[in-house]
């Protein structure tokens, strides 16, 4: 038996119930993995409130980032042993797998072998967010030097994730956050330059920050109305790319149209399963983190760790949007 989360209801974090559940042995395609860090994302809370891209499947495991050690493997696996320090990646539906555990089964072609020195706290927290901005910003816009680049919601793992990224070819970064409290955070980070978006105006801040010319690029993890700022803000041919619902209106979100005859706009929504999906991109992007992971430019940032027993805590830490970084959760 083995202790994981699983919930029978969708709501809030008190929905996450502790449960002694038989670990079965890997299927031929899949790997047993002893759990020793998670990593949490947004997208585990909308699954948890059912109001995700897929409902979940009651009742539902839940988890999608991890890192600890193989402990058994299935027939047909190649390339991974027992011991091997590893991640998972988000490479599967959480209608299928889960996480949230001291050990869980995944499937082999989530799992990733971690190098070494890196710690599991850094293989749970490294590849959500990375794999997501480097899909946006290098796989489907290509953003080069000179660049300007809006990163919405800039102080979440993804968005500093995106800054980083944009550091590394030249670009700049322009992070948008909601109070002024990270704005020195950002900085320090990396930012080139830091929007408050409750005291300025994103439209008129980004154009003085570009002379006028605008952004290449809005990455948006929020959507809804808001889009029609981001839109202002771009120059001739400028894209949006919207990621996340973090206003929880995305399903009514309008296409900035005068904006877009004006200036010949693109808007395109993006998960990171898509890049996944994509054997070439995915093992494109992997190799692209992991050489700047080995030169120090790329490294996740943690801003809290919690420990297994206190994930409903957890939870509700990270839908506080309080954080600077990625929420953690280190087991046993």
């Amino acid at each position: 038996m083995v202790k994981a989360i699983r919930f029978h209801e969708t709501g809030e974090p008190e929905v996450l119930q502790y449960e002694e559940l038989p670990l079965a042995a890997p299927g031929e395609k899949e790997v047993a993995v002893r759990i020793d860090a998670i990593g949490l994302n947004r997208a585990e809370a909308g699954f948890r409130r059912g109001k995700y891209v897929e409902q979940p499947k009651l009742p539902a495991r839940i988890g999608y980032e991890a890192a600890g050690e193989v402990l058994a493997i299935g027939s047909a696996v190649e390339g991974l042993a027992v011991g091997d320090s590893v991640s998972v990646l988000p490479a599967f539906s959480m209608n299928s797998y889960g996480v949230y555990a001291e050990q869980a089964i995944v499937p082999a072609s989530a799992i990733l072998k971690r190098p070494d020195g890196m710690t599991a706290l850094d293989g749970a927290s490294l590849w959500m967010p990375y794999l997501t901005a480097w899909g946006a910003l290098y796989d489907i816009t290509g953003i080069g030097e000179g660049d300007a680049v809006i990163i919405n919601a800039a102080s979440s793992s993804v968005g500093l994730a995106a800054i980083s990224l944009c550091n590394r070819v030249g670009a700049t970064a322009i992070a948008v956050t909601r109070g002024s409290d990270k704005r020195e955070a950002l900085l320090q980070h990396g930012a080139d330059a830091v929007v408050v978006s409750k005291e300025e105006d994103i439209a008129e801040s980004v154009k003085s920050i570009t002379d006028g010319k605008g952004a290449r690029l809005a990455f948006d993890p929020v959507a809804g109305d808001g889009v029609l700022k981001l839109a202002e803000a771009l120059g001739p041919q400028g894209q949006i790319i919207i990621y996340g619902n973090l206003s929880g209106n995305a399903h009514n979100t309008p296409f900035p149209y005068g904006q877009g005859m004006a200036k010949g706009l693109s808007v395109r929504a993006y998960l990171v399963f898509e890049l996944i999906r994509d054997q070439v991109r995915r093992e494109r992007a992997i190799a692209g983190i992991l050489e700047g992971y080995a030169d120090g430019s790329i490294r996740p940032v943690t801003d809290k760790v919690f420990d297994f027993n206190e994930m409903v805590e957890a939870h509700r830490y990270l839908e506080g949007s309080t954080q600077f970084g990625k929420v953690m959760v280190k087991v046993g």
